[in-house]
């Protein structure tokens, strides 16, 4: 009998890598939520839901949600330096597209 627990385990990280990867909404530049760069990130979300056809949202609501939905999918995984350029790339998007920044909020240990 197979380990189920194992295959399920790599068809949820396939399922989210392959979202991350191939977005329906986004045509995501590749490796984007490696770079180091939140403003490059940042303009580079921007870029590809404003060239978009297939997005369901506004490109400001689809570009950020990219960004969360990785920063989420990683969970405790995502490294703290790569979380924090993330999260700078979200305040980049933000002045991008001159809404507001968001205050910190002050999470709990």
């Amino acid at each position: 009998m197979p380990d189920t627990r194992h295959s399920r385990h790599t068809t949820k990280k396939r399922w989210s890598a392959q979202v991350t990867e191939n977005s329906h909404a986004l045509d995501l530049d590749k490796g984007v939520f490696t770079w180091r760069s939140p403003r490059r990130i940042a303009q580079s979300l921007k870029d590809s839901a404003e060239s978009s056809h297939r997005r369901k949202a506004d490109p400001f609501r689809s570009a950020m949600s990219m960004i969360t939905f990785y920063v989420n999918r990683a969970g405790e995984d995502l490294p703290a330096e790569r979380r924090s350029t993330l999260e700078a790339a979200k305040d980049e998007l933000r002045a991008l597209y001159g809404r507001p920044r968001r205050h910190p909020v002050h999470r709990r240990k």
